[in-house]
């Protein structure tokens, strides 16, 4: 009974450890690259971000964290418009490239500028993904995956929690 027990919990452990070494040898999906905004970044302390955002804002845009699937303000949206970063306000997406990707957050098909965009290679969870941030103020959107329609093939999934949408007039 003690080799089986041993050997029940041995499987698990090793499946375990081999996803994490695997998790740090593969590459992200998307290259890093480092975003240029045109007004240059900023830089705030962190009680001045806690005191102009909403405590859920903060918790994703300075603390890397995700809404629950379908539960943004943004994920069902169709209005025209633009989306930016509710902490800067530096134009990230527009409406014209935003499509249902059927997995509960906004989703577009690239930026309104890819200068206004930073992606960095996340290994949280034993998994490598590609993190993207405002290029502005460092402010954690979501992610880029490969599985997007379109020529470049890209879904930038983000929080809603992370932008404010300005309507078209």
């Amino acid at each position: 009974m003690k080799r089986s027990t041993a050997l029940w919990l041995a499987v698990p452990i090793a499946l375990a450890a081999a996803a994490f070494a695997l998790s740090q040898t593969t590459p992200p999906p998307v290259a890093e690259r480092v975003g240029r905004p045109a007004g240059g970044t900023i830089e705030k302390a962190d009680a001045e971000w806690r005191a102009a955002l909403t405590p859920e804002q903060y918790r994703i845009t300075r603390d890397r964290g995700t809404e629950r699937a379908c539960t943004g303000a943004f994920w069902d949206t169709h209005e025209p418009g633009r989306y930016d970063c509710v902490c800067c306000g530096q134009v990230l997406f527009d409406s014209d490239a935003k499509f249902d990707s059927g997995t509960g957050w906004p989703s577009f098909t690239g930026p309104a500028d890819d200068e206004a965009l930073s992606i960095f290679t996340d290994r949280d969870l034993w998994m490598v993904r590609s993190e993207v941030r405002c290029s502005r103020c460092d402010a954690h959107l979501g992610h880029v995956f490969t599985d997007g329609p379109g020529p470049g093939g890209l879904r930038y999934c983000i929080n809603s929690g992370a932008l404010k949408h300005v309507p078209r007039k």
